[in-house]
């Protein structure tokens, strides 16, 4: 009775019966929106993967997913990254699909839609947006995100006029397509690269070259097969998958960001993996991509390279080669005929493009269980640097005070921004890369040690140390800070600590209270209730794990 109601209305699309009986049915998860421009090209990829499904014998549904545009989202994707990956999981779940094409590439997308699909655990091949295309500025080249950082400082500080201004802000962003810089965007797609979700170069091909068309199509082409081969995520989504994930991001100089979507991404397997085991990566793997914010080239610069094959090239003494992925054949196999086109963007590991590497695990009294920084695009003069505090209690109070002429800072003061977490803000924005006092800009100051337990966007670039965990909302050290306080980093150390008792804390904690609004209903009461902690992967303790879930009754 079920499957003739599900013939039955397929008929009352005008579809001939033979069109789809005996084909393997292939949902393509598309999260195209007219407000999210990096996805903007999406609509004609999915016809490109409805294609290439269509030559390999299968048969085609498109299915439209929460689309999360990072820079049109309020208060931040990062909420809403844990609604997608539900979404992802519980379409495939609730409909009767065989496998699955996703289409996705900003920020919170990539993370998201493979998280919900690792937890279904059906056939699934990941088809990245691909970066937009290269700008140039006055003879550099401008990359999204991090120029917009860049820009944005001079026009404070007055170096920039309001025409030019205007002018750069219809410049910047000249195609669809994700920021081509490596922030979260490239740094995502390209782990998932490494771990083996995407067919091999997938995910540095700009979104407007033709052969990003033809890498949709064959990735349609290729979900097919894998349905055949019942190549799901837990046969090929393993430990050595993660370490060759964690070793591209460490080469690539990723976002930040990375350090907790990984960790959710793997919880979503099954697989444990800590802070710790990244900061070791890290140490051992130098950063030799040379993009923006660490180095000075961008995401076409790095294809026209070799994209992430060469790349993986470099570093396969890192690797776990044997790793099976979506090809049906191992990383070793995927990437045997890769070569690196250009040295200057793609460099060997004895010639690393930053002194730094990129990521540091920080633990302190002010951040226990763990804190983050970027070193590869902090200043090397702030790798071990002692200042006074100045404590801001909210984003509204900073943006408020940050550029009053008689703010109480200088070079070496440390800002702090509290409340910025998952509960805190909620959802944890992207308020990490606080901006430099306009006094301070207007004496040439362009990088100051920052800290909060918010995140940073992955192309923006400075001395800031982000995730701090357990955040402020929940009682973690950071609530206790003051102006005035002394601040002490070392990252060759790995230490972050506040000069202040624990006897000086103690009185401190006994008379705070948490700020916190509170939301008595809707989606945001959700994740204030369930998401955990950064060092944890902000996932919702309900979801974690790959523990199976029954299928649904049918009658």
């Amino acid at each position: 009775m079920r499957s003739f109601a599900h013939r039955q209305r397929l008929q009352q699309r005008g579809l001939r019966r033979e069109e789809f009986l005996d084909r393997p049915v292939i949902a393509i998860v598309n999260t195209w929106s007219d407000l999210s421009p990096c996805h903007a090209h999406l609509r004609e990829r999915a016809d490109a993967v409805r294609r290439g499904i269509l030559f390999a014998g299968g048969f085609p549904v498109e299915l439209p997913a929460l689309s999360l545009g990072e820079v049109m989202v309020k208060p931040t994707t990062m909420l809403y990254r844990n609604f997608l990956a539900m979404e992802t999981e519980e379409l495939l779940r609730s409909h009767p699909v065989d496998g699955a094409v996703l289409l996705g590439g900003c920020d919170k997308t990539t993370p998201g839609l493979l998280m919900g699909a690792i937890s279904m655990d059906i056939p699934a091949i990941y088809c990245p947006a691909g970066p937009m295309l290269n700008d140039r500025y006055q003879g550099q080249s401008v990359g999204a995100g991090t120029h917009t950082k860049k820009f944005w400082d001079e026009y404070v500080a007055g170096n920039i006029k309001q025409p030019e201004w205007i002018k750069l802000e219809a410049k910047m962003t000249r195609s669809p397509g994700t920021c081509n810089t490596m922030g979260t965007a490239s740094t995502m797609t390209s782990i998932v690269e490494a771990m083996g979700f995407t067919l091999p170069g997938a995910a540095s091909i700009p979104a407007m070259d033709s052969g990003h068309v033809r890498m949709a199509s064959e990735s349609g082409a290729r979900i097919v097969e894998m349905v055949w081969e019942d190549l799901k995520p837990s046969r090929f989504f393993t430990r050595d998958s993660l370490i060759n994930g964690i070793a591209a991001y460490m080469a690539l100089g990723g976002s930040t960001n990375a350090a907790i979507h990984l960790i959710a991404i793997a919880g979503r397997a099954g697989l444990k993996l800590t802070l710790d085991e990244m900061d070791v990566a890290a140490r051992r793997i130098p950063v030799i991509a040379n993009l923006f914010p660490a180095g000075d080239k961008l995401m076409e610069d790095f294809f026209y390279a070799g994209g992430m094959p060469a790349l993986l090239q470099e570093i396969r003494s890192h690797l776990a080669l044997g790793a099976l992925t979506v090809t049906g054949k191992s990383l070793g196999e995927n990437i045997a005929s890769a070569e690196c086109l250009d040295r200057e963007v793609i460099r060997s590991v004895d010639r690393p493009v930053a002194p730094g590497a990129a990521l540091a695990v920080l633990r302190g009294n002010i951040c226990p269980d763990g804190a983050v920084i970027k070193p590869s695009a902090a200043s090397p003069k702030f790798f071990n640097h002692v200042g006074k505090a100045l404590v801001f209690e909210s984003s509204a109070q900073m943006m408020s005070e940050i550029h009053r002429a008689d703010l109480d800072v200088d070079e070496n003061t440390v800002l702090v921004l509290k409340y910025g977490g998952p509960v805190g803000a909620p959802g944890m924005p992207e308020w990490g890369n606080l901006p430099i006092p306009k006094k301070l800009l207007q004496q040439g100051v362009r990088d100051m040690v920052r800290i909060s337990d918010a995140r940073m966007s992955g192309t923006h670039y400075g001395s800031c140390v982000v995730h701090v965990s357990p955040e402020a909302a929940v009682g973690g050290p950071l609530a206790l800070l003051r102006t005035g306080d002394m601040i002490a980093i070392n990252i060759e150390a790995r230490t972050l600590n506040a000069e202040v008792s624990d006897e000086e804390f103690a009185r401190r904690r006994s008379a705070w209270k948490s700020p916190v609004c509170i939301y008595e209903r809707g989606f945001t009461r959700l994740y204030i209730e369930h998401a955990t902690q950064a060092h944890l992967g902000c996932d919702f303790d309900f979801l974690m794990g790959n523990a199976p879930t029954p299928e649904p009754p049918i009658y």
